[in-house]
């Protein structure tokens, strides 16, 4: 895999590295990053779920009662 290098605020990457609990920085915000994919997937496959729903209930017919 291709790697890119990025230039971060100090405080910002430490800040990182505490809250991560990771003690590289390079680890830490890789993990950040991450996990900041994993919860967009996470994101698109409930709202698609969703979306799937409401088009099943549109598709329903509709009682005249």
């Amino acid at each position: 895999m291709a790697k890119v290098n990025v230039s971060l605020d100090a405080e910002l990457v430490v800040e990182v590295m505490v809250l991560a609990g990771v003690g590289d920085p390079q680890d830490a915000v890789e993990l950040v990053v991450r996990d900041y994919i994993a919860r967009g997937h996470r994101t698109e496959a409930r709202a698609s779920t969703q979306d799937d729903a409401r088009r099943e209930a549109d598709a329903r017919p509709q009682d005249q009662g």
